[in-house]
């Protein structure tokens, strides 16, 4: 099988296609033949060495897959199913593959309203939203949510699976994002200055001033639940300092939110935006994309 792998710490360019053992599944796990790999911005973060996840090179990157089960050791699924999920992580998975030999519990079966591509797009930003609404931060009907950067991976789906759970949702986006914010269904799409009270519960996706002016707008013993800044010391001491209440989200594999998400994406209340597609061979220009931001939604590496 191909297979996308790194031997030092660097660039895009030092992303090579080999070939490589297809893997062999163990009990209780599938081998999944891959049709679409979604790419996070922590994946650049990783292949430049500037977080300590994986170790030191050599190492394969890649969670979010989607595609079908060749075979299986598991009573779950069968060969020939079509699945998707986030196998391992934070674990290597070894997701830039043609092939990747995942748990079953770490998959669900991928609904025919789903493309692959669309499926490999959902799985880490569709958990990360689902954990920091639904398992850490309990939003319920009427809660005031703000969503920090609606329009990328995890904050555009956080936006429906918010208004889905009843909450009056705000969200920030700049430029072209704003109206794409508005059309997933957010009450409100305001800029950097956020100038917005009483909101029950923060989710962040940014970090940095966006973190800290959320602070303000909270109300007493409001939720303040990050993505990006849990390991910022000063920041959850400022939280905790003025009666606020602190979490971190460490994204895991669940198939119970996938299928939840599922249910959503089924009953026509949430849709996952792919923003680009590149096929496998292009892997480098893929993270030259996703370094640029700007995006709205996902990138997805087709096979």
């Amino acid at each position: 099988m191909r297979m996308i792998t790194q031997h030092t710490f660097g660039g895009p360019e030092v992303l090579t296609v080999v070939d490589a053992p297809v893997p062999s599944p163990q009990p209780t796990e599938v081998l999944v033949r891959v049709s679409a790999i979604g790419l996070n911005p922590l994946e650049p973060r990783l292949r430049a060495g500037e977080h300590p996840l994986l170790g030191q090179p050599p190492f394969v990157l890649g969670w979010d897959i989607s595609g079908v089960v060749e075979t299986a050791h598991t009573w779950r699924f069968r060969p020939g199913d079509a699945v998707f999920g986030m196998p391992l992580f934070p674990r290597m998975a070894g997701g830039y593959a043609e092939f990747v030999a995942a748990p079953a519990l770490h998959l669900v079966h991928k609904p025919a309203s789903l493309s692959h591509v669309e499926a490999a797009a959902l799985p880490i930003v569709g958990l990360t939203a689902w954990q920091g609404l639904v398992d850490i931060g309990g939003v319920t009907k009427g809660d005031r949510v703000l969503i920090h950067g609606g329009g990328g991976g995890v904050g555009h789906v956080a936006i429906q699976l918010a208004k889905s759970l009843g909450a009056h949702v705000i969200t920030t986006a700049r430029g072209d994002k704003r109206e794409f914010a508005a059309s997933l269904g957010a009450d409100e799409v305001v800029g950097e200055d956020f100038a917005v009270g009483d909101v029950d519960l923060v989710l962040d996706t940014l970090g940095g001033k966006a973190a800290w002016r959320s602070l303000e707008v909270l109300r007493p013993g409001g939720h303040f639940v990050t993505a990006v800044a849990d390991e910022d010391t000063e920041l959850i001491a400022k939280v905790e300092a003025a009666g606020l209440r602190f979490s971190g989200i460490g994204v895991d594999p669940d198939p119970i939110a996938l299928r939840g998400l599922v249910s959503l994406v089924e009953a026509g209340k949430l849709r996952v935006h792919v923003a680009e597609t590149f096929p496998f061979a292009r892997i480098a220009d893929a993270h030259r994309r996703l370094e640029r931001g700007g995006l709205r939604g996902k990138v997805v590496l087709t096979v």
